[in-house]
């Protein structure tokens, strides 16, 4: 929890990547935050987007659908709405998602390390086209592999050794080790 996000509702989660916190202003989650931010006041919002990271913990395929107020400028909240649109267990590369919000690959990655509400915006699903690229979140690039495992998607590999879970044959539920 940093000084620039002291939200005063607010709801702490536990997760496969350690606690997390879900921030809420004016009706919208502003920020998902690694961290436990202590005792705030929640609000029905808040449980419902706790209530489906749980979900997507998990391993149900879901959809985000809640109000988000990110904070960043014209571009970056282009390029989250275009990560918004890449499916469950898919990737896209920084080239496809400049292409789709109009800048360049390397602007991208500075839209995508900016996102203050990541999962539900998916930034984890932006690859370099060789490779993973980065990922801002404590962990580095062992949490997003973690995430890309969870969905299965193309680069997941077999990483569920690295992160901690197992997971059934169909890779649709995973829990923790």
């Amino acid at each position: 929890m940093t000084a620039a996000h002291k939200p005063d509702l607010a709801l702490t989660l536990t997760t496969p990547l350690g606690p997390m916190t879900l921030a809420e202003e004016t009706g919208a989650i502003t920020a998902l935050l690694w961290g436990i931010a202590g005792a705030w006041r929640q609000t029905a919002l808040l449980q419902r987007a706790g209530l489906l990271l749980q979900r997507y913990f998990a391993g149900e395929r879901i959809a985000f659908d809640l109000p988000l107020k990110p904070a960043g400028t014209a571009f970056d909240r282009r390029v989250w709405e275009v990560l918004c649109a890449i499916p469950w267990g898919q990737t896209r590369s920084y080239g496809e998602i400049a292409r789709l919000s109009g800048g360049s690959p390397r602007a991208v990655g500075r839209a995508v390390g900016r996102n203050p509400i990541p999962i539900i915006i998916p930034c984890h699903r932006v690859v370099a086209v060789a490779g993973l690229g980065g990922f801002s979140a404590p962990g580095g690039i062992a949490s997003k592999r973690a995430l890309l495992a969870l969905e299965g998607g193309p680069h997941a590999g077999d990483l569920f050794a690295n992160c901690g879970w197992q997971v059934d044959r169909d890779r649709k539920k995973e829990a923790l080790a």
